[in-house]
């Protein structure tokens, strides 16, 4: 039987607890066959328990958009600064937490989710340092995502939260047709 929910042990952890909450936006996504219901969340990691800067899922803000594009551009939103530069308003310490990497090509032609990381800097220095993800992006609609070599190369670590895929992937393709038996 597949694990879709981390063993008992291990659900205290920080990162298990943020990827449960980044879960449940994900599920607010409405279902499409053109996209993945992704949740995500902007964590200030040496803030106080719980100190999320803001959340997002697919398709909650006008215009095609995806649950990292959500979440910056509410803080962009509630700082009234255009959206890339949100890296002089967020701690040092934020983290990025998303059921799905972030994808690296928008067939919709807006900017990528892996370049809207790429570009929260300050000071020349990239804000985000780490990335927390539940699943890779499966080639549904790209073929290859190779977001971690690109993360690596800034600088920015992959941290990839295990024992929620069989979840995050049953919410990411509803709306999806079935494929096989």
């Amino acid at each position: 039987m597949a694990q879709s929910e981390p063993l008992e042990d291990d659900v205290g952890s920080q990162q298990h607890r943020y990827m449960r909450m980044a879960i449940e936006q994900a599920r607010k996504s409405p279902p499409k066959p053109t996209n993945f219901c992704v949740g995500a969340l902007l964590v200030d990691e040496a803030g106080p328990a719980g100190a999320i800067l803001a959340s997002g899922y697919t398709l909650e803000l006008p215009g095609n958009t995806h649950a990292e594009q959500c979440c910056f551009q509410k803080i962009a939103q509630a700082h009234g600064i255009p959206e890339d530069q949100i890296g002089n308003v967020i701690p040092a310490t934020t983290v990025l937490y998303t059921t799905m990497e972030p994808c690296v090509e928008r067939l919709s032609g807006n900017l990528p989710c892996l370049e809207r990381v790429l570009r929260i800097t300050k000071g020349g220095g990239q804000v985000i340092r780490k990335v927390y993800t539940g699943v890779k992006e499966p080639s549904k609609f790209v073929n290859e995502n190779n977001c971690e070599a690109r993360l690596k190369a800034a600088g920015i670590e992959q941290i990839h939260v295990t024992g929620f895929e069989d979840a995050i992937l049953a919410v990411a393709t509803a709306g999806h047709e079935k494929q096989g038996p």
